[in-house]
This record gives C-alpha cells, structure tokens and sequence, in this order.
C-alpha cells in the first residue's frame, strides 16, 4: 500500500511522518503550491498500546507541529490532528484488533461496502456506514461512509495491490 501526500514542504512533511510511520506502508510526498482548502478523503489512524502510548503520540505529535482538529467528531475517544502542512490523522485509543504503528488508512466513500468489495480483498468487517479489508501484509483499509461533495483536490491519495485471483 502507498500513501501519496501533496505538499508545500515535501521533505519537512516527510520527516514528520517519519516519526510515526514505520514501515508497513510506503509514504510518498510531493511537492504542490495547491493550498489545502477542504477536509482530505483519505488520512491514515494510528494505532496506540494503551491510553498511556496514546497520549504521547498525541503529545509527540503536536510538539513536532501537529494541532487539534475539529472534523465534526464531537465526543469520541479518539484524538484527531492535524500534520503540520493540515492533513487530517486520527490517533486511536487502544483496539486489539490494530496491531502495526498505521492502524488502518481510512477512505471516505459514498458506498463503503462496494468499495471495500472493490478492492478484490475479502470484506473482514462492515456495519452501518463502514466497511474494512486487510490487506495482508499492512494496515486495515477501511471505507467510510461520507455524503460529503466530491472534493476539490486529492491532497492525501491510497494505492492499493488488488487481492490476486
């Protein structure tokens, strides 16, 4: 799986991914004078241990120059940031399920479940407005359900291995 990132600052943005990436999936960053105007279709979620690993993944990314972000997540008990050239990631509260550092790539969609089918991967879980696959190896890619206007840009874009016949 690929991550690619536009970007102002490519090599400034991949540094500070660099302290939370590991390598179970290939980040790519490029450069682009496109401002970011909108919230990004894909971000990545990463995964914590415990409250205790959560909050100072929060607390290392914001001293790196991450901010809060309001996505309209209201009271959840995950954190939502932004990197510093404003791309959304959440960080999650421990869930067994997430083993690697990415815990999944997150895909906004009008339709998760045919996307997730889309993807040639067996669907692992789906529900009200959600639907995952695991690639394997890698983190969940997971489709959520968003009845958002098709944005302007693809700041933040996934490539994917289709699962083989």
């Amino acid at each position: 799986m690929e991550i690619t990132f536009d970007a102002a600052d490519p090599s400034a943005l991949a540094a500070f991914w660099s302290e939370f990436a590991g390598d179970e999936i290939e980040l790519t960053f490029v450069w682009s004078d496109a401002p970011k105007i909108e919230k990004n279709r894909v971000h990545i979620d990463l995964a914590s241990t415990s409250l205790e690993h959560q909050a100072d993944i929060v607390a290392r990314a914001l001293k790196l120059g991450a901010e809060h972000a309001d996505v309209g997540q209201r009271d959840v008990p995950w954190v939502v940031l932004r990197d510093p050239q404003g791309n959304e990631f959440c960080v999650l509260e421990p869930r067994p399920e997430y083993t690697g550092v990415i815990a999944a790539v997150v895909v906004d969609s009008r339709d998760p479940l045919a996307s997730a089918r889309a993807t040639g991967h067996p669907v692992v879980r789906s529900g009200d407005g959600f639907a995952s696959v695991r690639p394997e190896p890698g983190p969940w890619l997971e489709f959520v359900r968003t009845d958002d206007p098709d944005p302007i840009t693809n700041r933040v874009r996934v490539r994917w291995e289709p699962a083989s016949s």
